[in-house]
């Protein structure tokens, strides 16, 4: 009895009395611990699972579907134009017009012979027209009517033209033209030669020309050479010049000071070359001439030095509304005075213009120099949109 006493104590106490015989029998798996302690029912979380998992697979075949879609075109790909837009389409189907002129055109316009000669001492530009060879036809029997218009871009009213040759693509001019030009203009200068095919009933066709900067030329000896007409350029802006002034407001006094300094490359006027400048400064009040002062007649001169201040009374109040007109003329003692260029300054004056303006008001009492270029006199004028030439009397402070 006492021997089966011990045994039965022997093999059930361990059992009873050890806790950790027991956790490590009834211990569940880290997934089951975990989900144990979400308060939710078996069901809902199985649920959730299952649609993870149908979402997870939706987007696997979506991915493989388009990546099935993206190597199909391969194949035999089509570029739908519907969808862009009319200028997109025109630059992916057919190519820039100046890169047909540069490619197919170009080749095959001919040549030209021209010779230079500039005499230092009479400051004039000998040039001569020698001969063209091998040009375009461009009429329909297969030949041209070709002249030559020659001119300098520094002065491009002053052209001249040779005779037209009749049904020939190797026509022989040998005629010569002498230009004014001061050897200070020479270097900024642009010698123009172009071969025009005559048509008596309709606009002259352009075959091609030749442009020779001064510049890159060696004038020292008498030059002689061919060159290879290319398409002609778009029409180039006339350069009628650049000025600086210098502005100057105080908004304490109300008074505006404008000083006209010296101008530059001003387009020739004269017959022989040069022009008799001088400077007019108005003040336009809403739209409507004000005052008008102007500088000394220069004589002679494509660069004049004025260095002339004039002053106006401008109260702050009108600042805002107030336009300046900065224009150059050539005087005339025999017939009227013509424009040369304008600019105006103001709130409504854009660029430059606008810039100069702006730096003056956000300096009160500093003087601000600067150059301008010249516009052409209507296009200011437009610009403006002048009411009327009414001189207005000078507002209340």
């Amino acid at each position: 009895m006492a021997v089966a006493a011990r045994k039965g104590r022997a093999t059930t106490s361990p059992l009873a009395s050890s806790p950790m015989a027991i956790t490590t029998a009834a211990r569940p798996g880290f997934l089951g611990s975990w989900l144990g302690r979400i308060p939710l029912p078996k069901w809902v979380l199985i649920a959730v699972a299952a649609a993870a998992a149908v979402l997870l697979l939706l987007f696997l075949v979506c991915i493989i579907r388009c990546c099935c879609c993206k190597k199909k075109p391969k194949k035999k790909e089509r570029v739908s134009l519907h969808a862009v837009s009319s200028s997109t389409t025109a630059s992916l189907v057919q190519p820039e017009m100046d890169d047909l002129e540069q490619g197919t055109e170009q080749i095959g316009r001919g040549k030209l012979q021209y010779s230079l000669e500039y005499n230092f001492r009479e400051q004039e530009l000998k040039v001569g027209v020698k001969q063209a060879a091998e040009l375009k036809a461009m009429d329909s029997g297969g030949t041209s009517d070709p002249y030559v218009i020659v001119y300098l871009t520094s002065d491009t009213k002053k052209k001249y033209e040779t005779k037209v040759y009749r049904k020939t693509l190797n026509p022989i001019f040998n005629e010569s033209f002498t230009f004014l030009v001061s050897q200070a203009e020479v270097p900024e200068s642009t010698l123009v030669m172009q071969i025009y095919d005559f048509n008596r009933f309709a606009k002259h066709d352009i075959i091609g020309e030749v442009r020779l900067p001064l510049a890159s030329v060696n004038l020292q000896h008498v030059i002689e050479q061919w060159s290879d007409l290319v398409a002609a350029s778009k029409v180039e802006e006339e350069q009628l010049g650049e000025i600086c002034f210098s502005l100057r407001y105080v908004p304490s006094t109300g008074k505006l000071m404008v000083l006209i300094l010296e101008a530059t490359k001003l387009k020739r006027m004269d017959s022989h070359g040069l022009s008799d400048p001088f400077v007019k400064v108005h003040l336009i009040l809403n739209r409507k001439k004000w005052k008008k002062k102007m500088t000394s007649v220069k004589k002679n001169t494509l660069s004049p030095y004025f260095n002339e201040m004039f002053v106006f009374e401008v109260p702050f109040s009108q600042i805002q509304n107030v336009d300046v007109v900065i224009s150059v003329w050539d005087h005339d003692k025999v017939t009227k005075n013509e424009p040369i260029g304008k600019l105006f300054l103001g709130c409504r004056a854009t660029g430059n213009q606008l810039r100069h303006w702006s730096d003056m008001l956000s300096n009160p009492r500093r003087p601000l120099a600067q150059w301008h270029s010249l516009q052409p006199p209507d296009v200011v004028d437009k610009a403006l949109g002048l009411k009327s030439h009414l001189k207005l009397p000078l507002p209340p402070r």
